[in-house]
């Protein structure tokens, strides 16, 4: 009897408990789970002419044997066979890595085929496949899977052959017809065989197309179903705002907004008019204006007769936004309140009876906000800065403080557009793309370490004319396992070097949190004149006397953080200096020091920090939340990402798609997923 796709690999011939035993390690236990391991790599071992290979790549070449193999062993079972191979008219040296063995087998003026990486300065290859005789019965193209060592891959491939063989054309088309047509697009049971027995590198990228458009395309289904049945289920409250008195509040505001400010206001306006819960996300960049954004939707919260809650990670940096916002707001008669774990006794309680009947209009304030005897009379609108500083369950309780209250998260991190949509794709996202006018760029260079004297006589000119410092550090203490440069040495050292000029403040993580708040109060007061520290400068910090930042070990952050910490200088009227102290020892360091110099523009660098490490290192691999696929890359494909997603928000919304029987399957799919059914969309 033919065997089906859902049953046992053991129906496969050759499939003993051994082996199945091997592929339940990988997580395969049916045909189907078989047929759908993809490989992550293919093999090319076309013959190539050497003259025409450049440096560094992998190259299959037939040749005859030159010299006899020395074998040099370098201990631990470690050891290094060489030959000389002429292929063509190339006489290379072939180097075979733990292979000593070979040594019997190879003989000069016999013919053997090797594939490895060729180094075309030294003219050698270095070995990693290898068969006697000319290329005759191997594949040009052959599939490379991760098989964790518990299985050869040539034995896996036999049985992938002999699965495809039996049951591929039993693997459901869940693709419609119409959008295969349009993208050009193999069918399942083409796509199977392209991909895992390839004829040529156009079978490979054609499969490859196939696969990630399905992948994300069913991802974005599920999202953007999920986003709309938390819309539907979490019926928000309509804030009817006065819009003569916002346009009023705007008006008085010291600046003109920006174009992308406007268009933001716009978007949260409408959303917190509507009766469905705003759930979004407010992204900036350091300086683009999201505090006064959230003033402005606080404000108009406040015009409805609603109160309004704004939530900071540190005690300096709600004073910050409750001085701004109470400056801003005083001409209008909006009581503002700010609570933090110093608020104590009668103060507190003081402020806490005020909030309970309604008499102030916004509470600003660190965790405080969330205590359980913190009540809201009618609460309507809550914003949370530097939203990735706290933890969800403290972001849900905040929000439970009122009926449905309209959230709003900010953050100034940049986040590369194909991370938004997957990372936060349960929420609408605003993006603040530019900058307000006459705000100058901060000049920065990137200089090696030897530099560091010139580099100190330039902050010490920034000194002299009355400004601040900042010089950040990768470590607190010395490490033996890290040579770089550690805050607590480099305090002292500045110490000395600036002793009876100017006083020189350290911060680190280690401190106390009020301890760091005094510390960076001091330095915001002007009583520091240059303060040494590690990236807990990092978030939110507004001191405009602050001028010159001195980043020691830069190759230790990245992109996105280096961006981050240059940001805490440059927000006043005089022009910001940041030095890059750095020795790359490769080339993706330089890039990213390179990049540095050439754009103040977070989001580029956000982009480009995506591209140098990946959307794990990005996020941080144990808490980055992204969804793994078995073929897409978020960094390469973000075209097929928004194009995915484009249809997937065409195909929900049309009549089409809950009717035509070529839907059916993806249907299937989103229903089982509980993304959402057609009830719960109408």
């Amino acid at each position: 009897m033919t065997p089906s796709i859902h049953d046992a690999v053991t129906t496969l011939k050759g499939v003993g408990k051994a082996s199945a035993e091997q592929l339940q390690k990988l997580g395969i236990e049916t045909i189907e789970d078989l047929i759908n391991t993809f490989p992550y790599r293919h093999e090319d071992f076309r013959l190539k002419n050497l003259a025409d290979t450049p440096h560094n790549e992998r190259v299959t070449v037939e040749g005859r044997v030159e010299s006899e193999p020395s074998v040099l062993f370098l201990g631990r079972n470690r050891s290094r066979l060489q030959i000389r191979l002429l292929a063509g008219n190339h006489l290379v040296k072939a180097v075979f890595f733990n292979q000593h063995y070979l040594k019997e087998r190879l003989t000069i003026g016999m013919i053997v085929t090797v594939t490895g990486k060729w180094d075309r300065g030294r003219q050698v290859i270095n070995v990693s496949n290898f068969s006697d005789g000319p290329k005759t019965d191997q594949a040009d193209f052959e599939p490379v899977y991760s098989l964790k060592n518990v299985m050869h891959q040539k034995t896996f491939r036999k049985y992938m052959r002999q699965a495809l063989d039996l049951c591929g054309g039993e693997m459901e088309e869940e693709l419609p017809g119409s959008l295969r047509e349009s993208y050009k697009l193999p069918t399942i049971s083409e796509a199977l065989e392209m991909v895992h027995f390839p004829k040529s590198p156009v079978d490979v990228k054609q499969a490859r197309r196939r696969f990630v458009y399905e992948e994300l395309l069913k991802f974005q289904l599920k999202m953007i179903g999920m986003k709309k049945i938390r819309k539907d289920a979490e019926k928000g409250i309509a804030i009817h705002y006065d819009i003569e008195r916002l346009k009023s509040f705007i008006s008085s505001l010291p600046f003109e907004l920006t174009g992308a400010q406007k268009r933001v206001v716009n978007e949260l306006c409408a959303e917190m008019k509507s009766h469905q819960r705003m759930n979004r996300l407010l992204q900036g960049d350091v300086g683009s204006g999201k505090t006064v954004v959230a003033a402005i939707a606080l404000y108009a919260a406040i015009t409805a007769g609603f109160q309004g809650a704004l939530m900071a990670p540190t005690e300096i940096l709600a004073e910050q936004h409750a001085d701004s916002l109470s400056s801003w707001f005083e001409p209008f008669g909006v009581r503002v309140a700010f609570l933090s774990g110093s608020t104590k006794g009668k103060a507190r309680k003081n402020i806490l009876e005020h909030l309970a009947n309604g008499e102030i209009d916004l509470l600003i304030g660190t965790h405080a906000l969330i205590q359980p005897d913190v009540s809201f009379a009618k609460l309507g609108l809550v914003i949370t800065d530097e939203q990735h500083r706290f933890g969800v369950e403290q972001r849900r309780i905040l929000r439970e403080k009122g009926l449905n209250p309209d959230v709003l998260f900010m953050t100034a991190t940049p986040i590369p557009r194909t991370l938004a949509i997957t990372a936060f794709g349960e929420m609408d996202v605003s993006i603040l793309d530019e900058m307000p006018a006459g705000r100058k760029e901060i000049e920065t260079y990137w200089l090696k370490e030897e530099s560091l004297m010139p580099v100190l006589r330039k902050m010490e000119k920034e000194l002299q004319a009355g400004r601040q410092a900042y010089v950040i550090c990768p470590l607190i203490e010395e490490s033996d396992k890290l040579d770089v440069q550690n805050a607590v040495d480099v305090h002292a050292q500045l110490s000395s070097h600036f002793s009876g000029k100017y006083t020189v403040g350290l911060m680190h993580g280690r401190l106390h949190s009020d301890e760091k708040d005094e510390i960076m109060r001091d330095f915001s007061d002007g009583n520091i004149n240059c303060l040494v520290s590690t990236t807990v400068v990092e978030v939110g910090v507004n001191v405009p006397n602050a001028t010159f930042m001195l980043i020691y070990d830069a190759t230790r952050f990245g992109l996105a953080q280096l961006h981050q910490l240059r940001g805490r200088v440059g927000r006043g009227a005089d022009q910001s200096y940041c030095v890059l102290l750095a020795d790359p020892k490769n080339e993706e360091g330089k890039e990213r020091m390179q990049s540095m110099t050439e754009t103040n523009d977070g989001f580029l660098l956000a982009e480009k920090d995506l591209e140098l490490r990946g959307a794990g290192d990005f996020f941080g691999k144990k808490q980055s939340g992204m969804p793994e696929f078995k073929m897409a890359d978020l960094v390469h494909d973000y075209r097929a990402l928004e194009t995915a997603r484009k249809d997937a928000e065409e195909m929900l919304s049309s009549n089409r798609f809950w009717t035509d029987s070529e839907y059916a399957l993806l249907r299937e799919g989103l229903e089982q997923s509980g993304a959402l059914s057609q009830e719960r969309m109408d």
